[in-house]
């Protein structure tokens, strides 16, 4: 199984490598600038697993899209996925463009997407989730990757399992990743943590809570190798304005 998976990645990857920034894992030098730059990208907090990305064409997105998309005009693309109803909706607003669902219940293999729209790139890598009933629907969930003047954004929905080597490897460096930390619901804590810190992302945006008594556990667990700050409502970054030590950005 994992030899047909790796087998899968390589013909999946393989066309696409030029177009994406996030598989060159050559990393530059970072240091921190509070000035507005036309790189930078604006990240704002909807709600429960919904992020706002905002680029400097004017292109947005909207993670986990439920209904409500912040501030602004319509997102150009929405991001959603199966687990529960306030991770997607049935009628998405009809002035979106692009409406990426994170499951595909025709094909075993799951959903699959690539849109580049203006200067952002979409894609998505199928992982499983926990069935209603027991057991696992297979790729019903997806993590999806925004690619902005080469800043990588992972979104890991309503993820249950630790990705597995092949899964990271589709994925590719990650700067920024906006994760669940219930606990309970997606995956157990030391779990997650785990998957953060094998990531290595610069930033982590806790999301998916439930209560800040779930925050707090998730925030000491990874005190020890991530700096934490409070972001207030939204956060601008670009690759050369990411922070020099690894980050929480508590985003609210």
């Amino acid at each position: 199984m994992r030899a047909a998976l790796v087998a899968v990645v390589t013909l999946w990857a393989g066309p696409a490598l030029a177009a994406s920034a996030c598989f060159q894992l050559a990393e530059a030098p970072r240091l921190w600038r509070a000035s507005l730059a036309s790189d930078e990208v604006r990240i704002s907090f909807v709600g429960h697993a919904s992020f706002r990305i905002d680029t400097p064409e004017g292109v947005s997105a909207v993670t986990d899209f439920f209904g409500p998309w912040g501030a602004g005009a319509p997102p150009t693309v929405v991001t959603m996925n199966k687990a529960h109803s306030t991770h997607w909706t049935a009628n998405p607003d009809p002035r979106i463009a692009h409406v990426l669902p994170g499951w595909d219940d025709s094909d075993p293999m799951g959903a699959d997407h690539w849109v580049e729209v203006g200067d952002m790139v979409v894609r998505n890598v199928p992982t499983d989730i926990r069935g209603w009933g027991g057991g696992v629907e297979a790729n019903a969930n997806s993590i999806f990757v925004f690619e902005v003047n080469g800043l990588c954004i992972g979104h890991l929905g309503h993820l249950h399992h630790v990705p597995t080597d092949a899964h990271f490897g589709r994925i590719g460096r990650l700067d920024v990743v906006m994760a669940p930390v219930d606990g309970g619901y997606t995956m157990n804590l030391p779990a997650m943590i785990e998957t953060l810190q094998r990531f290595r992302a610069q930033v982590v945006l806790p999301m998916h809570w439930f209560g800040e008594a779930n925050l707090q556990r998730f925030l000491a667990g990874m005190a020890e190798d991530f700096a934490i700050v409070e972001a207030g409502e939204e956060i601008v970054l670009s690759i050369d304005t990411l922070p020099a030590r690894p980050t929480v950005m508590v985003v609210r």
